[in-house]
């Protein structure tokens, strides 16, 4: 059922979003400051290709400091539009029954887009 839903989502705009991750995190990685952050970018574009299969977890090994620093300049930088961007697909999927299943993994989405730094992205 996860590789069903997984191909769904791809063809219809998963791998959109993925895309434009990337992009940011080409973007990101220009500039030696925003290398950090970059990653981060690729991290969510992992989650968001293939978002039936994984799951972000919280990393037992991060600085806490730092990963808490890291996340309050991504919440302003960047963090905030993506998460509202997926609140507001979140919303429109879940006006449809058939698209409550995607609305959730938009949903998921959001919440990594608020905190990426100190989590880690696992197959399910």
């Amino acid at each position: 059922m996860r590789t069903l839903g997984n191909v769904i989502w791809i063809v219809f705009g998963g791998i959109f979003i993925a895309i434009e991750y990337v992009i940011a995190s080409i973007g990101l990685m220009i500039t030696i400051i925003g290398i950090p952050f970059g990653l981060q970018s690729l991290k969510l574009a992992e989650m968001a290709l293939l978002p039936f299969d994984k799951k972000a977890v919280s990393n037992k090994t991060t600085s806490g400091c730092l990963a808490l620093i890291m996340n309050i300049i991504w919440f302003f930088i960047g963090g905030l539009p993506i998460a509202l961007t997926h609140l507001f697909f979140g919303i429109l999927f879940y006006i449809t029954i058939i698209g409550i299943p995607f609305g959730n993994q938009h949903f998921k989405l959001m919440k990594l887009a608020f905190v990426p730094f100190g989590k880690v992205i696992i197959n399910r």
